[in-house]
């Protein structure tokens, strides 16, 4: 699934692209890819029709082009959408799921394999600048109002194992699988440690970590496994060949040399270096 780093390349692509035109006669290919917009697929084109985005934010995992109007159209890309931006009449992509012509002779299609991830039109919650479905999220450590000191309390008050808070959008956002593991790898924790044993200290460098390893990704587009993810452009990102634990098991740990090993993790897998990352005695 696309996290912060490759929601917000594909971001920053929608506004440069999407910004400023006005939307044309939206086409809904497949109904499911509209699902959450409670009101249905008639209502999510009428309400799109005509529109002008101004701006195009984001929350963690979630973006959202804020129109003209004040009402926001939401994407969520699941675990294979794509916003892509073509030219009008170029042959439609297999999954193609929704089409948003654009003024200047573009077009917004959003591609979804397994129709995973959605769109809708939304009002502002209580903020103003933020949909209302999306105001329970916390804030992503790049958000400028992100407070470390308020997360690092939040994070060492619960009781659950530390991979498993990382994962929880309600005290960090932005935050999947493929990053946790690498910002616990560089911090030597295991993914099982209990948040309630952390210091004040490792919390806030494992913190550090999460930050540091997303802005790297970001900064070379992202990370690309199964072709599923890419930008606007249709580009993949580069930086699988950073990662140091990640999809990297049976290979040798960057620090110590020993396999990197892979868990199961609440229908996931969990990557980690059984020397550097020691498992808590109540799993050793």
């Amino acid at each position: 699934m696309p996290e912060l780093p490759e929601v917000e390349v594909v971001r920053r692509g929608l506004d440069e692209h999407a910004v400023g035109r006005r939307i044309g006669a939206v086409e809904v290919l497949h109904p499911r890819s509209v699902r959450r917009h409670v009101p249905g697929p008639a209502d999510f084109v009428g309400r799109l029709a005509g529109r002008a985005p101004t701006a195009v934010r984001r929350r963690g995992k979630y973006m959202w082009l804020v129109l003209d109007n004040g009402a926001m159209l939401l994407a969520h890309l699941g675990m294979s959408g794509q916003m892509l931006v073509q030219p009008q009449g170029k042959p439609d992509e297999k999954h193609l799921r929704v089409r948003l012509p654009l003024s200047d002779g573009q077009e917004l299609r959003f591609v979804d394999q397994r129709t995973f991830g959605h769109l809708l039109v939304d009002e502002p919650g209580e903020r103003i600048d933020v949909p209302a479905s999306v105001d329970h999220i916390a804030l992503d450590p790049l958000d400028p109002e992100f407070v470390p000191d308020a997360f690092v309390r939040s994070l060492r008050a619960k009781r659950t194992e530390v991979k498993r808070a990382l994962l929880d959008q309600s005290l960090i956002s932005g935050v999947g699988n493929i990053y946790a593991d690498e910002a616990l790898w560089r911090s030597r924790l295991h993914w099982a440690s209990s948040t309630r044993g952390l210091s004040g200290a490792q919390a806030l460098e494992l913190l550090g970590h999460v930050t540091e390893v997303m802005s790297e990704a970001l900064e070379v587009g992202g990370t690309t496994f199964d072709g599923l993810y890419v930008d606007v452009n249709g580009e993949s990102g580069y930086f699988e060949r950073g990662l140091n634990a990640y999809g990297r098991r049976d290979r040798p740990c960057g620090r110590c040399g020993t396999s990197i090993v892979r868990e199961a993790f609440m229908n996931r897998s969990s990557f980690s270096c059984p020397s550097c990352q020691r498992a808590p005695r109540s799993r050793a």
